[in-house]
């Protein structure tokens, strides 16, 4: 290609001139092939754009034609400073455009990017704060994002958001200063976390991100993102730290805890290999597994709980007098009978049930 036309920039390879001139002279490519000692095909090459203009070839050009050397070389300088010009136009248009798949706003409110207007300026904030060269890297559905769910169809939409949210979840995590991993103080801890179930986030989130950072975990709860399919992330960062990232959006407590010690499970499972990521639609799942939560004794004691249902008494008075027991908030024993079948899932009850909002 010897012209390269973008918008309102046009450039010509020196080649675009070389044709001309033989044109114009009525000289054949083969006769100026031997005129300047070169094959055919290197000049058919030259003259198409293809290759570019060497100081050597400039110098048998000025005499074939009768010009200066500074003349070709001038030309292949403007074609090759143009024609980087233009790439990096049609990189930022593509930029720009992959930018509207992004709230801006949403990194702008955590203070995170600078508040700029026009939209190149934007692509370089996020560009340097998700340590990419180039938003398009969040497309690859190979890069962070890694569902446990099977998703035959996910939108491209999707994928960039999910990327996004994960790389600042984790650039949140890692300047999060943590103690060396400690399974042993964090089992230790479990009856403390159980006992924050009552307590409104306000409270009991800055206990818990305290508790955990003793442990080697860094908590991160990071806002809800415009088409991010993702509830939480976990990802060890090195043998000694481990970054958990919870999805505040909608979260009532009973899902919260649930999700929040489906975690911790994993925690200690220590894979430590990989990023673990939730999809949203897993949610329902982990408030199935109930083997999870009574095998390890986090939310209920099985035998507690097994002779709790051998009464068969599920109103309030005995779901709050069972929680206080427990020490655990009544939503989550709610739910629980809900998923098990003693409880249906329409009921007066459900207004037990605590919705939270992380500041």
């Amino acid at each position: 290609m010897n012209k390269i036309i973008y918008k309102d920039i046009i450039t010509f390879h020196p080649g675009y001139y070389i044709k001309k001139l033989i044109e114009e002279t009525g000289m054949t490519q083969d006769e100026l092939s031997k005129r300047l000692d070169t094959s055919g095909k290197y000049v058919s090459t030259l003259i198409n754009g293809k290759i570019d203009l060497t100081d050597e070839m400039a110098s048998k050009l000025s005499t074939v034609f009768g010009t200066s050397i500074s003349l070709w070389l001038n030309l292949n300088k403007t074609f090759i400073e143009k024609k980087i010009e233009i790439s990096e136009l049609i990189r930022n248009d593509e930029e720009t455009k992959l930018l509207k798949n992004l709230d801006y706003n949403f990194w702008v409110k955590l203070n995170l990017i600078q508040p700029v207007k026009k939209e190149i300026e934007k692509v370089r904030e996020l560009q340097k704060y998700f340590k990419i060269s180039s938003l398009s890297v969040l497309k690859r559905r190979d890069f962070l994002v890694r569902y446990r769910t099977e998703i035959s169809k996910i939108r491209e939409i999707n994928v960039i958001n999910s990327n996004a949210w994960a790389q600042t979840a984790i650039n949140l995590g890692n300047n999060i200063q943590v103690e060396k991993f400690n399974e042993k103080k964090l089992r230790n801890y479990f009856s403390d976390i159980k006992k924050m179930t009552l307590q409104s986030p306000e409270v009991f989130s800055p206990f818990l991100k305290k508790i955990f950072s003793e442990c080697g975990i860094a908590l991160v709860f990071l806002p809800d993102l415009k088409n991010c399919e993702i509830s939480g992330i976990i990802k060890w960062q090195n043998k000694d730290k481990v970054i958990l990232v919870i999805n505040d959006k909608r979260k009532y407590s009973d899902t919260f805890w649930f999700s929040l010690f489906q975690e911790l499970d994993n925690v200690i499972k220590k894979r430590i290999a990989s990023i673990i990521i939730n999809h949203k639609n897993d949610e329902p799942k982990i408030l199935e597994k109930k083997s999870n939560l009574f095998s390890k004794n986090l939310l209920i004691p099985e035998e507690k709980y097994n002779n709790f249902i051998s009464n068969k008494r599920f109103d309030e008075i005995s779901i709050i007098k069972f929680s206080k027991d427990l020490e655990i908030h009544p939503g989550i024993i709610i739910t629980i009978l809900q998923k098990e079948g003693f409880m249906p899932y329409k009921t007066n009850l459900n207004s037990l049930k605590q919705k939270y909002v992380f500041n």
